[in-house]
């Protein structure tokens, strides 16, 4: 026996899967659905390559601004440094970075792009342009102007709610038993 569900409800054969049109109207949805397909669709384009975002975004780096340590490559993409050192690691597996420790201080290792990692990259921005071309096709010639422009980088939006860091306070260690300290 099939369960009776009312009109605009879920179980609604004719609404199911369907956004409403008091979503549609919302400016961020729109922009959260479109990065969402383009995402896939840059995902599906490097996956092809054996290549995820971050790989993409550090060639690209490299390419722009020479050889980095690892600890400015992190730092300039705001990436966690683990995840950029296992990055790196794939990279160099592939031949498409060289890391080498920098001679004046052995801490730190230089990330350098190699010619197979620049004609890597020229490959890539072939496909990913082709991908952009074919996310943006709908959009009419002016529609698509906007989003050709560089983006000025954003500000980064300060935590609120419940997931928000509080500030690390730090005390100086004196060693008195009074101030909470064992001595």
């Amino acid at each position: 026996m099939q369960q009776q569900s009312s009109p605009g409800t879920a179980h609604d054969p004719r609404t199911a899967g369907m956004t409403p049109p008091s979503v549609l109207n919302l400016n961020a949805y729109l922009m959260y659905a479109t990065g969402k397909a383009a995402r896939r669709r840059l995902t599906d384009t490097l996956t092809a390559h054996g290549l995820r975002l971050w790989h993409l975004t550090i060639l690209a780096m490299l390419d722009d601004a020479g050889p980095l340590s690892k600890g400015d490559l992190a730092s300039r993409l705001d990436m966690n440094q683990s995840d950029l050192t296992r990055t790196v690691t794939d990279l160099d597996a592939a031949g498409y970075v060289e890391c080498a420790r920098d001679p004046s201080d052995r801490r730190r290792i230089e990330v350098a792009l190699t010619p197979a990692g620049r004609c890597a990259l020229a490959g890539l921005n072939t496909d990913v342009s082709a991908t952009e071309a074919d996310l943006l096709a709908p959009l009419t010639h002016d529609g698509a102007r906007p989003v050709h422009r560089p983006a000025a980088p954003c500000p980064r939006a300060p935590r609120t709610g419940p997931g928000r860091r509080r500030p690390r306070r730090h005390r100086r260690r004196t060693g008195r038993a009074e101030e909470g300290w064992r001595a």
